[in-house]
């Protein structure tokens, strides 16, 4: 069997949950930004219920696929 060298793709990884800033400093912004792209609905996040202030949630694998995405995303025509 050979180790793998780096198990940030294991299954277990890809549905860990984090945090606010821990999702933020994985995707190298400021948490205020993360928390603003989430409420833009430019990436996924969810909001926890039941405390005075909402708390986010984010998923290894929904941020790997912003990183993943297009920079640009498509528009409907081309302009000229």
């Amino acid at each position: 069997m050979i180790p793998q060298a780096c198990d940030s793709a294991s299954p277990a990884t890809l549905a860990q949950w984090l945090t606010a800033s821990e999702a933020a400093a994985y995707l190298r912004v400021e948490p205020r930004t993360l928390l603003l792209w989430a409420r833009q609905g430019k990436v996924l996040g969810f909001k926890l219920s039941g405390t005075s202030r909402h708390v986010w949630r984010f998923r290894h694998a929904d941020l790997d696929a912003i990183l993943l995405g297009p920079a640009v995303p498509p528009t409907e025509r081309m302009v000229q």
